[in-house]
This record gives structure tokens, C-alpha cells and sequence, in this order.
């Protein structure tokens, strides 16, 4: 006998064939098929247009969404994100509660939104977006499905105003735009805090564009109402600012943010947090801006976590935020070289070589939470200087 949550995970693998979408393990097997849906002009001006969406203009965006909406584009593209909508869509479907009238904002082609409907035939769901194109493909296939409880709207919040007044609000992948922005820097390289210059969160909220929207949102949702949200706001630089966003409105935490992961195919994604939030009422939760726990371990020369003295990797390499700690925690540690610098696109930059305990290390860092440690024995120190002069010489 099935449990709940793999009837609602055979329910969406249904709704997403009836859609057109499969799933493939392989790029090979994807681009193969891509290749053999899509004429070479298709492709061509297709990836295009992935090109100019990654500009972040508003027009570029729209006339991306509109062309993979189209129908011999629509089930090819968005069976890339065949996983996306499992690791989304069933978290969201088992959240929707007892609201009774629901926002779907930023629905894209109404993938998600027709499978909510069809699972909760007796709540009425509202569904914008300002893909003209999307908003036509979502309305045909939900007159296909016969969903009467379902109405799909073109609208673009930047020039018009939401109507009515809604239960529960879901916001995947549509408050934060700027897909390229990285967010709000620390106090210094040494520090993964933040200040809260009011300044720097209003100009955050306008390059991203999250402020307006979300006052858009804010105005329709219901005294009791929540809302599930889950932007790609996983980094901390981006996360910070997202939640003083949603704190500054007035937003408490229903449930702890969980992580929302899949395939992009062979590429994995961690994105999200998945948050639950609603308005007016206490909660003892509190807003995380911690960095996330990472997979990092401290450096210990007797422990066991350096790598053999005939392997060609590092004693010690960790890219992960605790790659700080693992520097802090470096004995009798002794700078050779070092330099700090203000990047042109905002960021301070530090860099260092030094030893410690008998081994060499170069440690990199920079305010917006990026940290890399990496140990060799004293004979492999060429190695790290060639490194130290190929960071410095990238420095703008």
C-alpha cells in the first residue's frame, strides 16, 4: 500500500506526463533528444535568447519565458526541470492546508498550479504571470485537464496592482529576478556579518526587485494568511537581505526553513530555503543569518584528514565557509604574503600565504563568503605561490 507522500509523488510523475515532460539521467540523453525535437534554428536562436535573460533585463526575461512556452519548445525545455518541479511541488502540495482561495504568483506555464488544482478540486486558484505566451499555454492545458476551479492572469505587478484577497500565496522562483546578483557583502573578509544599512537593503530590494513585489503580495494576502516561498537565495550575501525583506514587512517564520534540492539533469542544485511565513502573530523562530553547515573539516595534521604524502592532492583543501575556522585554528601561523583589495565590482578581496607547524598554507577570502584554505607539505610551496600570484593577478 502506497503512503501519502508516494501517492502525491506518483500523482505529480503523472500530471507532469500528461504535460509532455520526462525525465532523463544523462545530459548526453537530453541534448540528443533536444537536438532531435529542435531544428538547428531553433537551437540557435534559443540559446540566444538563454543569453540575453542572464543580462537581467526585464524584456529579455519576458521574451525568454514567452519563446519556451511555445509549443514545440514547452515540453523539451521544461523537462530539464523535471526534478525542480518534484522538489518543489510536493513540499508546496502538502502545505497548501484548508486555504480555501490561493496566489500562485509567477506560475511560468502552470506546470505546478494545474497539479495543485487537480489535487484539491475544491479550492479556487488564481495564477498570474507576465509571460503572455505562458499564461496562454497555461490556460489551454488547464481547459485540456477540465479544471474549473483554476483562473490564469497576464499580469506584470512593476505596472499593475494585484485584486482580492487570498488565503495563501506561493511565490517559487519569481520574487528575486536578478539571477546574477550577489546580494549583500559582509563587514570585512574575516567576518560573515552582515550590518544593517538601510541603505544597502533598499538598494538590494530594487536591483533584484524583491521590495516592490513583495508589497504587491503583501497587500492581497490575508490578516491570517501565509505564504510558501522559495527563491534562489541559498548563498548567505543573498539570503541575508532576502529575510530582513520579508522581517521588515512583518513576516514570522510558520515552520524552519528546509533546504530544496535536485538535478538540473547531471548538475546538482541547492537552492531555496523553502520558507513558510504569515503576518500578526508571535513566533519563537528565529531568522538564521549564520553561513549553512557545510561538509568543511578543521585541518589536524594527526587526525587523519590529510591526504597521503604520495598523492598529488593537497594535504588540506576545503572551499567551505569552516575553511575560516580551519584558518583561525592554523598553529603558530606565520604570514609570508599577503594582500588585501577592494574589487571593482564591490567585494574585498584577502589573500595570504604563510606557515604553520611545519606545513605551508594559502588562505583566500572575501565579504561575500567565499573562503578557501589549502595545505601542502614545505616541498609543494612553488606550487601555492604560482597559485597566490594566479589570484593576485586576477584581482581587478
Amino acid at each position: 500500500m502506497l503512503s501519502s507522500s508516494d501517492e502525491l509523488r506518483t500523482a505529480l510523475h503523472e500530471h507532469l506526463a500528461r504535460w509532455g515532460l520526462k525525465r532523463f539521467t544523462s545530459d548526453h540523453d537530453y541534448f540528443t533528444s533536444q537536438r532531435r525535437q529542435l531544428s538547428s534554428a531553433d537551437l540557435t536562436y534559443l540559446n540566444r535568447q538563454v543569453e540575453l535573460k542572464r543580462s537581467g533585463d526585464c524584456r529579455d526575461e519576458v521574451a525568454f519565458y514567452d519563446l519556451t512556452a511555445q509549443p514545440t519548445m514547452l515540453s523539451v525545455i521544461h523537462s530539464q526541470r523535471y526534478d525542480y518541479y518534484e522538489a518543489v511541488g510536493l513540499p508546496v502540495a502538502s502545505r497548501l492546508g484548508d486555504a480555501g482561495r490561493v496566489l500562485d504568483f509567477g506560475c511560468g506555464v502552470g506546470i505546478l498550479t494545474t497539479f495543485y488544482a487537480r489535487r484539491f478540486p475544491d479550492r479556487e486558484f488564481i495564477a498570474v504571470d507576465r509571460s503572455s505566451a505562458s499564461i496562454a499555454a497555461a490556460r489551454k492545458k488547464s481547459k485540456d485537464l477540465g479544471l474549473a476551479n483554476i483562473r490564469f492572469d497576464c499580469l506584470d505587478v512593476e505596472r499593475e496592482s494585484l485584486r482580492g484577497s487570498f488565503d495563501l500565496i506561493l511565490a517559487t522562483h519569481a520574487l528575486v529576478q536578478a539571477e546574477q546578483d550577489p546580494g549583500l557583502p559582509s563587514e570585512s573578509w574575516q567576518t560573515f556579518t552582515r550590518a544593517h544599512h538601510a541603505e544597502q537593503q533598499t538598494e538590494f530590494e530594487r536591483r533584484t526587485g524583491i521590495g516592490g513585489r513583495l508589497d504587491r503580495l503583501d497587500a492581497v494576502l490575508d490578516s491570517s494568511g501565509r505564504m510558501v516561498i522559495c527563491e534562489k537565495v541559498r548563498h548567505l550575501a543573498r539570503r541575508v537581505p532576502f529575510q530582513r525583506a520579508l522581517t521588515e514587512r512583518g513576516f514570522q517564520l510558520v515552520e524552519p526553513p528546509g533546504p530544496i534540492r535536485y538535478r538540473l539533469i547531471e548538475e546538482a542544485v541547492d537552492d531555496g530555503p523553502l520558507y513558510v511565513v504569515q503576518k500578526g502573530r508571535g513566533s519563537s523562530l528565529v531568522w538564521d543569518e549564520s553561513p549553512e553547515i557545510d561538509e568543511g573539516q578543521v585541518f589536524d595534521l594527526n587526525t587523519g584528514v590529510a591526504a597521503p604524502r604520495d598523492s598529488d592532492r593537497p594535504l588540506y583543501e576545503n572551499h567551505w565557509p569552516s575553511a575560516q575556522t580551519a584558518w583561525e585554528r592554523l598553529k603558530d601561523r606565520a604570514v609570508t604574503q599577503e594582500m588585501t583589495r577592494q574589487q571593482s565590482d564591490g567585494r574585498q578581496v584577502h589573500v595570504e600565504l604563510g606557515t604553520s607547524d611545519g606545513v605551508r598554507y594559502l588562505y583566500c577570502a572575501n565579504t561575500f563568503d567565499q573562503r578557501q584554505l589549502v595545505i601542502v607539505e614545505p616541498v609543494r610551496a612553488a606550487m601555492l605561490e604560482d597559485y597566490y600570484r594566479e589570484i593576485i593577478g586576477g584581482m581587478t
